[in-house]
């Protein structure tokens, strides 16, 4: 017996509701329900993935539920992250066990990449029976790259992306390995990721965004800067090219 209900990730783009695909776009349309993170420094304000959204679709705005998304843990399950889980799982569980057909996940950059969409969709599955789509987005990584006008990668090159909560002697490890390296979630310990990067002979190369596809989007040097910056910054560190087609 085939299933008729559909969890959908959406992947949403890093900010500029102009970075929405066509598909994902056509999902959104297409959903009952549309399940959108809310922070606790939102305090129960719009969220950016929400108000991409309502931009492009204002019919579907009493379709939009807000569920909590924890940023207060780091590392590991906590209580709040877990709490979180489980409220976004029974929010889409009550949607379909309302009637629901399709239920979408609006997510920030990509539904595959970081995205709390998998510990979502882990949940729902093993409580209803669903079928599961995935949209894919444009990611932070992406935009850094385009509005810098640095190429991610060439040739042979190889790219890595790395979250900072692995730690610095992770980090380093891989820079040693990489040509391009971009970095999420360093914003808080900003000093040690650029000593990190630095002692890798990285950081005279490296970039860091902030508020990636939004009208306060910020690029500046990492070497410029000595303050913490917002979470959601994404440092780019990608190789000195010298010649044209090097790696080739």
């Amino acid at each position: 017996m085939s299933v008729d209900r559909t969890l959908s990730g959406v992947g949403v783009g890093p900010g500029d509701p102009d970075h929405v695909t066509v598909k994902a776009l056509r999902a959104l349309e297409a959903a009952d329900v549309i399940l959108v993170p809310s922070t606790e420094a939102r305090a129960g304000g719009i969220g950016r993935a929400e108000e991409i959204v309502c931009t492009h679709l204002p019919a579907k705005v009493g379709a939009v539920r807000r569920i909590p998304f924890s940023m207060a843990e780091r590392r590991g399950i906590g209580q709040r992250r877990a709490d979180a889980w489980e409220a976004s799982a029974t929010a889409a569980v009550e949607a379909f066990e309302a009637g629901a057909k399709r239920v979408a996940f609006a997510t920030v950059g990509d539904a595959s990449v970081f995205s709390t969409f998998s510990y979502l969709c882990d949940l729902v599955s093993r409580r209803v029976e669903v079928k599961v789509e995935v949209i894919p987005g444009i990611t932070a990584m992406q935009a850094i790259a385009a509005a810098s006008r640095t190429p991610l990668v060439e040739g042979q090159e190889i790219l890595s992306l790395v979250p900072w909560t692995v730690g610095p002697e992770t980090l380093a490890r891989v820079c040693e390995v990489s040509d391009t390296v971009v970095i999420y979630k360093g914003g808080r310990e900003m000093t040690e990721l650029r000593a990190v990067l630095d002692a890798q002979g990285r950081l005279g190369e490296a970039i860091l965004g902030t508020d990636l596809g939004l009208p306060s989007e910020h690029l500046v040097p990492l070497s410029e800067v000595t303050d913490r910056a917002p979470y959601f910054s994404t440092v780019l560190a990608a190789p000195k090219r010298s010649t044209t087609g090097g790696r080739i």
